[in-house]
């Protein structure tokens, strides 16, 4: 599992990029300590030896929801 640490994340330049399978996706919500928290899940492939075991798990908590909201409306020019 990991939460993104908005202290260290900076963008890269990657010269070989792959567009990755999609795969079974599930999300939570949750409070801790008076602060609320999303959690995404990613699963394996359907192919994988235990498909239903999360592979990734991401978690966002307010500051770290709106550091994304603001890049991906830029990256994507959503309005």
């Amino acid at each position: 599992m990991a939460q993104i640490s908005l202290e260290s994340i900076k963008k890269i330049e990657k010269y070989r990029n792959t567009v990755h399978e999609k795969v079974h996706t599930t999300y939570t919500t949750f409070e801790m300590d008076g602060e609320k928290y999303v959690q995404i899940d990613t699963y394996g492939r359907i192919d994988r030896e235990n498909p239903e075991k999360i592979s990734q798990s991401f978690q966002f908590d307010r500051a770290t929801a709106e550091f994304l909201v603001k890049l991906l409306s830029e990256e994507f020019d959503l309005r």
